[in-house]
């Protein structure tokens, strides 16, 4: 290598010294402080609801705390939070009837996988306000927006769109599917409280918290918790002859229905 092309060398290595340590000077330049990401955690007053014969419904709250926030955007309402429950996921059939020779029966049906037997949501306001409904969509938040996929179904989709909205009104109509918009109450600037529903027939099994924190309609971060719902005395055993011995289950129904019939009539048998 010649000494000029060393020289050239030896001045692209000094001068690139130089620039790296005016800008580690400038990353480190004091009093500038680069804000951490917001964040948001949740815990639960319980983990686990137990199921009795006298159960009628709860409710579930949950409490949490936004950390990092800026106060100004807090102070006028930039932040919001939307809390979910979703019961266990299993497939679910929604059949259509029609009017066949004067007889109602079931002409069509539709199987939709891994959708939550139960759906609790509240939030800050109402969602449509809080962001798009893209972005609810892509992250499965609100009854509009649990996704529905038809097993094996490759038919009109105006029909499976129907089936959609059959079975929203159905969970609706039954209490399974519920939304509380406003439910969510600031007890400080960065602590808050939320509370779900719990229907009387919430099933069985493991739900999940979802807890959603937005930034003036953008989706910062997400974060969950179990819970557990558990039936308990006389249902629980019953639950599980049912499941676990179908058979001898419903043996024992036919014969106790039997045997309080003919009791019935021998009791009130009129001479």
């Amino acid at each position: 290598m010649s000494p000029s092309a060393v020289t050239r060398a030896l001045c692209a290595l000094v001068i690139g010294m130089i620039l790296m340590a005016s800008g580690a000077r400038a990353v480190e330049k004091p009093g500038v402080k680069v804000r951490p990401p917001e964040g948001i955690e949740i815990g639960m007053s319980t983990n686990e609801i137990a199921i009795t014969s006298d159960f009628t419904g709860a409710d579930l709250t949950i409490f949490g705390t936004l950390t990092n926030v800026d106060d100004y955007l807090q102070q006028i309402g930039q932040y919001d939070i939307i809390v979910t429950l979703e019961g266990p996921r299993v497939d679910t059939t929604i059949r259509r009837k029609a009017r066949v020779f004067g007889i109602w029966i079931n002409t069509e049906q539709m199987t939709f996988s891994s959708v939550p037997q139960s759906y609790s949501m509240t939030s800050t306001r109402v969602i449509k306000d809080i962001t798009t409904q893209q972005e609810l969509a892509s992250l499965n938040v609100g009854i509009d927006h649990i996704r529905l996929f038809a097993a094996n179904y490759f038919g009109d989709i105006a029909a499976l769109d129907d089936f959609r909205q059959a079975f929203r009104r159905q969970m609706l109509s039954g209490g399974l599917y519920q939304t509380n918009p406003g439910g969510i109450r600031f007890v400080s600037p960065s602590l808050f409280r939320a509370t779900l529903k719990l229907p009387a027939d919430v099933p069985n099994g493991v739900h999940m918290v979802h807890a959603y924190l937005f930034k003036s309609g953008e989706f910062l971060m997400e974060t969950k918790l179990p819970l557990r719902v558990v039936k308990t005395g006389i249902e629980q055993s019953l639950t599980e002859a049912a499941y676990g011995n179908s058979f001898l289950y419903g043996l024992s129904a036919v014969i106790i229905a039997l045997t309080i019939g003919w009791a019935g009539s021998v009791i009130f048998r009129k001479d």
